[in-house]
């Protein structure tokens, strides 16, 4: 199966990671590391390859990617040695991300969306294309009567006044092109009824939202303990740094509240109930595309003693999505190619806030995604 990844935010440290790791791997310069489709319970023929990806996307920005690699390789998030091995392939891809289009109207924006996703699927002779998000968060919109239903929203974008979120047009965008489309920012995205209706029409798939890279994923493991243990959790709270562009992204307010929303919303789900604290981000530009979270669960047992855990994570944003949105991108066409249509709730393992009724535990999360690869099939792959 050749499968198109057309990734949003192209030229952004993740996307880049991703790419750099894609060719290393399809010339055997490296190994799936992070990659939990390469995992024995995850292993399928149903799944597109490494070599059969071939990359586009959208972004603003002019920097080459062979460039952004090099910068990557300086800051220590990718091997210097991997970039010039991979530096005339990356040239390659580089002709195919692009500056997203704009328009007068989000219908015609959309329109020119659509029409670069169905050129790089005819050109390179794609089985299918999948869109990936992996821009900046944006804030939450407010809500619009159009977002109800598609004949609605349809009428909606012909008008000047902007009706949908970027995360959204694109993703209306991509169901109109016949492609799956992932979100793996908190952003909306196609969590809407009237892109949900679209998806439906269209027969695709779609997942999301925001990649769970670092404290998220431990709170999806923890919490369930002390669930499973009848221990009660008074307070949770976590602090977080985070340089590179999404920690400057960050910075603005709004954004950084839809992030810290999707953060918290694992402690509910899990414990049944909101225990007391926050969740704070903030930007630390001498950190670069590293993060750091430190974490104080205050918890009470038997008699009501009361004690705490502390704990800190330290990791690179980039190297730790990167894998995932790989391996989101082949889920998700492998998804498509056996007929499965609408929210993809299987994949809740790889996101901090998952579409549908799923369990936010990380052990429960994980059954649910080998029995839906399982469910593939290899036949999916024809």
């Amino acid at each position: 199966m050749s499968l198109g990844v057309w990734l949003v935010g192209g030229r952004g440290s993740v996307a880049v990671t991703s790419i750099v790791g894609a060719l290393a791997l399809r010339a055997g310069l490296a190994a799936p590391t992070g990659c939990v489709t390469e995992l024995p319970d995850l292993r399928s023929d149903a799944l597109p390859g490494f070599g059969d990806l071939v990359f586009g996307g959208h972004d603003p920005s002019p920097v080459p990617l062979t460039k952004k690699a090099e910068a990557l390789a300086d800051a220590g998030v990718v091997p210097a040695s991997l970039v010039a091995a991979v530096h005339t392939d990356l040239t390659v891809v580089d002709a195919d991300i692009r500056p997203l289009p704009h328009a007068a109207t989000q219908a015609a924006t959309a329109g020119l969306i659509v029409a670069d996703l169905v050129e790089f699927r005819e050109r390179h002779g794609l089985d299918r294309v999948v869109v990936v998000n992996v821009s900046s968060t944006e804030p939450v919109p407010d809500d619009d009567p159009a977002h109800a239903s598609l004949a609605l929203l349809e009428a909606a974008l012909q008008r000047e006044r902007p009706v949908l979120p970027p995360s959204a047009l694109y993703a209306y965008a991509a169901l109109r092109a016949g492609c799956p489309y992932v979100d793996f920012t908190p952003s909306t995205g196609a969590r809407l009824p009237a892109l949900a209706e679209l998806a439906e029409r269209q027969r695709l798939p779609y997942a999301g939202r925001d990649g769970k890279t670092g404290e998220t994923l431990l709170k999806s493991v923890l919490a369930p303990m002390f669930a499973q243990r009848h221990l009660e959790v008074r307070t949770w709270s976590g602090f977080n740094l985070l340089g590179g562009g999404d920690g400057a992204n960050l910075a603005d307010p709004a954004a950084n509240s839809a992030k810290s929303a999707s953060k918290q919303r694992v402690l509910q789900e899990t414990l049944g109930q909101q225990p007391q604290g926050t969740v704070r981000i903030e930007y630390v530009e001498d950190i670069g595309n590293f993060k750091t979270a430190w974490d104080l669960v205050t918890f009470a047992g038997f008699l009501g003693t009361r004690m705490r855990l502390e704990f800190t994570w330290h990791g690179c944003d980039s190297a730790l999505a990167a894998p995932l949105v790989l391996d989101l991108a082949r889920l998700t066409a492998a998804a498509h190619a056996a007929g499965r249509s609408g929210p993809l709730t299987e994949l809740a393992f790889f996101f901090k806030d998952p579409l549908g009724d799923v369990p936010h535990g990380l052990a429960d999360q994980w059954r649910l995604l080998v029995d839906f690869v399982a469910g593939l099939g290899p036949e999916a792959a024809a």
